[in-house]
């Protein structure tokens, strides 16, 4: 039988167990996006522009999650890299668009082996990594009630 004292207990957190899985997953990315040269933030940024390239800060900021003010340096760094160029709306010069380059486009080839890895190294199959993914986003979306 637990007790009110179990309940404070680490291992018992979910908290923990999110955040302990969270570091671990980070740290396989750094490894697999090192090559790239870019970030784990970098990397979703990417994600978003090879799923719809030419997009609004703020459309991006909607997809992963970042408040512009967060988002904005994170962009100027990529641009750095020469894997975007971040330009004026030509509809609303408030709106900057983030597009690829050709060497941002070409970056998707390279990343294309890093989701198959994660799912290798995580020793789980495509269905349980779904399944958990699912329960994920559901436990998201309650939170942010």
């Amino acid at each position: 039988m637990k007790t009110n004292n179990d309940l404070l207990k680490l291992d018992n957190q979910l908290c923990f167990a999110l955040y302990s899985a969270n570091l671990a997953l980070h740290q396989k990315y750094r490894s697999l996006l090192a090559p790239l040269g870019i970030t784990y933030s970098q990397y979703l940024v990417m994600l978003v522009l090879w799923e719809n390239d030419q997009l609004s800060v703020s459309e991006i900021g909607k997809r992963i999650f970042l408040e512009s003010s967060t988002l904005t340096p994170l962009l100027k760094r990529i641009e750095i890299l020469g894997l975007v160029k971040r330009q004026r709306s030509h509809h609303d010069e408030r709106q900057v668009i983030i597009a690829l380059t050709e060497q941002g486009k070409l970056m998707q080839k390279q990343a294309l082996m890093i989701p198959e890895k994660v799912m290798c190294d995580a020793g789980c199959d495509l269905q349980n990594l779904l399944e958990l993914k699912r329960q994920l986003e559901n436990l998201r979306n309650h939170l942010n009630k």
